[in-house]
């Protein structure tokens, strides 16, 4: 990927029209260095709000259709070694129908979960409209917060980038703990 000393050279250089396609590989420290740039004057902060809400949207779609198309190109053996049975993805279809927007929002708004979620949802065949509608609602926030990060303490991306690394890095070992707990209780069970 892109490393946020590139994404700062190539935004500089080429503005708001190579901003889209960085910011939806690359995701938060690109909204940061959107944010430093609009500070710098480089580009209009909300211009980069409007571009970077509708890449991280663009991307979160992107990751839908690679789960809902996905699914499809995995033969019963890869599906068997997955874990993905048709119970387990009914049963994915049933909480992404009575929960889904919950989890995604809270899973975008963890960064590292975000992820598994957006194809989860994919794959549960989630309706599209809905997942839009909830994707933007934890983007708007999301990406203004890390404008706003980037407009004051841009000048140290490399720092927030490494925080953004770190702090995503809580939810996901929390995520995992309750997991294998999860899975320990069933095989006892079992």
């Amino acid at each position: 990927m892109i490393g946020p000393d590139a994404a700062l050279q190539l935004m500089q250089s080429y503005g708001l029209l190579l901003l889209a396609p960085v910011a939806i590989l690359e995701g938060p420290i690109v909204t940061v260095i959107a944010g430093y740039l609009a500070h710098l004057g480089v580009f209009s902060i909300y211009a980069a709000f409007v571009v970077v809400v509708l890449a991280d949207l663009v991307g979160d779609l992107m990751l839908y259709w690679l789960g809902r198309s996905g699914i499809n190109w995995l033969s019963p053996r890869w599906r068997a070694r997955l874990g993905l049975s048709d119970e387990r993805l009914t049963s994915l279809c049933d909480h992404f129908s009575q929960r889904g927007g919950r989890t995604l929002v809270v899973a975008k708004l963890t960064h590292s979960l975000g992820l598994v979620a957006l194809v989860a949802a994919g794959v549960s065949r989630m309706a599209v409209l809905p997942f839009l509608w909830y994707n933007l609602l934890a983007t708007l926030p999301k990406s203004l917060f890390f404008l706003i990060v980037g407009y004051t303490l841009g000048y140290a991306y490399r720092q927030v980038n490494a925080y953004i690394f770190w702090l995503s890095l809580v939810p996901l070992a929390i995520a995992l703990i309750f997991g294998i707990h999860w899975y320990l209780r069933r095989r006892v069970k079992e």
